[in-house]
């Protein structure tokens, strides 16, 4: 099938093209096309093959239902028309069937109406709380028993005042089973906090989102060569001998957190009214090196982990981290233009579009093989809608912060438009 270009050629800015803003309004809605398919008739998700067919697995992961409910609240407020049967599907799963009605929290696997992995992972648990905030300000009417619930959740459990920072992991019964801290479920916990605050403005969490922030972008990034460790000890030392999962806690460094990280410093830094405090500076810094070390030159695309010297570790290129280097590029672009960054943006959009865009029957493919065509390592079938969703909202937005109420006052697809 014939691929339209993402955008322009000639100098007009992206961002501001008529052209690159339809055709991301446009590949925006045929993502969430697909993936409303995704209901299941006895409550919660199936995941999707290629070509939107339900999958074998019936394991539904809290991130999964989270991220549906945000992803659909989003475009509910941009005014796709059928998003509420999303939003309303997957509250009710979070609440009667993640929710641990015995122990409190909530669990990380179930099947049907069973708990098939009772795991309770910050990870998760912010991912609660960031579907709420978005659910809260798409107008559901549970949305803050769920906020208020997650809250106390990651308050009583996860928070750790010391640090000011995430505790990453319990047992169903809430007995430890490790002393792992992690960087990824504190970056998706200022994800949240910032939601939240935007849905609630309540200090608190911006407060806290704050203070991850200075640990990972202003002490450990400057310190590692504006790169970010994945793992730590108990006492928040770097634990550089780690080496987990290597899709879920792979050793080393993330080039994709590192631009996710740089997008949500900005979000923050909008917030707060933008001080003159360096904050850019460190967000371009920490972009910067992700891009040079992880941008395949021979291949394209940007490589998954980094060794701490910054040299390829998996050198297997996915989709998400694209989709989050987008994301922080449009910031910069709405901020603090520069040629480079009209160069990477074009740059990575083009990859997506060539690579991983499905234009058959719509969603990403979440990986490339060497000769940049289509494969299945180490996903099954097309991920949640959320980050290549993202990708494609967020550069339409008018800013940096606030997305939810920049789509409420500026929708894709204002009534009668669309679907």
């Amino acid at each position: 099938m014939p691929q339209s270009a993402p955008g322009p050629e000639g100098s007009t800015p992206w961002l501001s093209s008529p052209e690159h803003r339809a055709w991301l309004t446009q590949e925006a809605e045929r993502q969430l096309d697909f993936f409303a398919r995704s209901i299941r008739p006895d409550g919660g998700f199936v995941s999707m093959d290629y070509d939107g067919a339900p999958m074998a697995h019936q394991l539904q992961e809290l991130h999964s239902t989270t991220r549906l409910v945000h992803s659909y609240a989003l475009a509910h407020l941009a005014g796709y028309q059928g998003a509420e049967t999303l939003i309303d599907q997957g509250m009710a799963y979070l609440w009667n069937v993640h929710r641990d009605r015995e122990y409190g929290g909530y669990v990380w696997g179930v099947q049907g109406q069973q708990v098939a992995d009772g795991r309770k992972l910050a990870y998760g648990h912010v991912f609660v709380l960031l579907a709420g905030a978005s659910a809260k300000c798409a107008g559901h009417p549970d949305a803050d028993r769920l906020i208020d619930d997650a809250s106390h959740v990651l308050d009583t459990h996860f928070w750790e005042d010391g640090p000011s920072l995430f505790a990453d992991e319990w047992n169903r019964d809430w007995t430890p089973f490790s002393t792992y801290r992690g960087m990824n479920a504190n970056m998706h916990g200022v994800e949240a906090l910032l939601a939240a605050y935007e849905a609630t403005g309540h200090e608190v969490y911006l407060t806290r989102a704050g203070r991850i922030l200075d640990f990972f972008m202003r002490h450990v990034a400057r310190d590692e060569g504006w790169r970010i460790p994945e793992h730590y000890t108990a006492d928040w030392q770097i634990d550089r001998a780690y080496d987990g999962d290597p899709m879920f806690r792979p050793k080393g460094t993330t080039p994709g957190h590192s631009v996710e990280w740089s997008r949500l410093l900005l979000q923050y830094w909008d917030l707060v009214g933008r001080p003159k405090d360096g904050t850019l500076d460190i967000a371009r810094c920490v972009v910067t090196r992700a891009l040079e070390d992880a941008w395949d030159t021979e291949r394209g695309g940007l490589v998954y982990t980094l060794n701490f010297d910054g040299t390829p570790d998996i050198a297997d290129r996915y989709w998400w981290p694209v989709t989050e280097a987008i994301g922080v590029l449009a910031s910069l672009l709405k901020i603090a233009p520069t040629k480079d960054d009209e160069q990477w943006y074009r740059r990575l959009w083009q990859f997506a579009n060539d690579h991983f865009i499905d234009h058959v029957h719509g969603g990403w493919y979440p990986e490339t093989d060497a000769e940049g065509r289509p494969m299945a390592t180490q996903f099954a079938g097309k991920p949640d809608v959320y980050h290549a969703l993202q990708a494609t909202m967020f550069p339409l937005a008018q800013g940096v912060s606030r997305y939810a109420k920049a789509f409420e006052d500026a929708p894709l697809w204002p009534v009668g438009q669309g679907q």
